[in-house]
């Protein structure tokens, strides 16, 4: 900082904020720090007793904190991002679109490491609104080291660490299994539930059939539902150990790969999550049990939802549709991570996906 005459302060930048009182009326700062000085300001801090000013001072190998916002605002950034003006230094980050925000973890830890630099995001692989905030940015001090920015560019890399992924899926068949309902003893109410789900991501239910607690009629209805066009296919109800429950070997006899039944969760510990080839005469690997294989390229996801589903308010559905919808692969090391933050606590008032429910530190 240098100390100056108001008079001659314009062009510069301001070093504190500097507070307006009017009685009754306002006690805010009139001038944030980071302001840079217009002619017309020079009346307006006079007026406030401000005859002197401290300003930046440049110097070699200091940036200014609003340059440095704008550094990191480029490490962040991604398509379907809208940035924020710099005010008092910090730069936020908001939607324009709904979907899936997801984080590069590894990298943002990797910044957030470096001196003087924080970057605070939202939880990633969590569905957002357009218009809700993701991120907000900034250096610590008023002028920070450029060689620390220098070591944020490396640790980002060559492509953002932030990205808002849209929805693509939007076509969903459902199959529902159970002897109690294909033979009318009881009503359908899961069906109603998973429209609903579907509904708010604007995707269209344009298959639903009715199953016996028969394996070929359960396996049929899947690749009927595949030839239909159907981009994702879910199947409610027989997910149990019980011996008239035949969900998950249909998946298997379907020709699909199973990537986990079975998950870490509550409520949804019975939760298939499978990948069907979209054409008949492709096979994949019937199941896999690789860490970090992703699934089969020009696949569709086939689910088999516990009973949880239809009765309890969050479940393991809620936490991985998104990330089916937006197009994300789901690999058994997703699955298996979801265990930190997969205890459903069941409040009062659901502020769900704003809680910790499915949410992991690191993925």
């Amino acid at each position: 900082m240098k100390l100056i005459d108001t008079e001659k302060a314009v062009g510069t930048i301001l070093c504190q904020d500097i507070t307006q009182i009017i009685r009754g009326v306002t006690k805010d700062a009139r001038f944030r720090k980071g302001h840079i000085v217009t002619a017309d300001d020079i009346p307006v801090l006079l007026s406030l007793g401000k005859e002197h000013l401290y300003v930046w001072e440049q110097q070699d190998g200091l940036v200014h904190e609003n340059d440095a916002a704008q550094r990191l605002l480029k490490l962040c950034k991604n398509t379907a991002m809208s940035e924020s003006l710099v005010k008092e230094g910090k730069i936020q980050l908001a939607a324009e679109t709904d979907g899936l925000f997801t984080v590069d973890s590894n990298r943002l830890i990797a910044i957030n490491a470096i001196p003087d630099i924080m970057i605070a995001t939202r939880h990633g692989n969590t569905q957002v609104r357009r218009g809700d905030k993701l991120a907000a940015f900034r250096v610590i001090p008023l002028a920070i080291q450029e060689k620390y920015l220098d070591e944020a560019d490396r640790a980002a890399g060559s492509s953002p660490i932030l990205s808002l992924h849209p929805w693509k899926i939007k076509k969903a068949a459902v199959i529902t299994t159970g002897s109690e309902i294909y033979k009318g003893r009881i009503q359908d109410t899961f069906t109603p539930v998973i429209e609903e789900k579907l509904a708010y991501f604007d995707v269209k239910m344009i298959r639903h059939e009715l199953c016996d607690d028969d394996t070929e009629q359960i396996k049929q209805a899947i690749l009927d539902a595949r030839a239909a066009g159907a981009e994702l296919i879910l199947c409610t109800g027989g997910m149990s150990v019980d011996p008239d429950d035949r969900t998950p070997g249909a998946v298997r006899q379907s020709g699909a790969q199973i990537v986990t039944y079975g998950a870490p969760l509550l409520p949804g510990a019975m939760f298939l999550m499978g990948y069907l080839p979209k054409t008949e005469d492709t096979v994949i690997s019937p199941e896999t049990n690789c860490w970090d294989e992703p699934a089969p390229e020009n696949a569709v996801p086939v689910l088999g939802l516990p009973g949880c589903v239809m009765y309890a308010a969050r479940t393991v559905f809620d936490v991985f549709l998104p990330r089916i919808l937006a197009g994300r692969r789901i690999r058994k090391r997703d699955i298996v991570v979801s265990g930190e933050g997969g205890l459903c606590l069941g409040c009062d008032i659901c502020t769900f996906p704003n809680c910790g429910f499915g949410k992991q530190e690191t993925v």
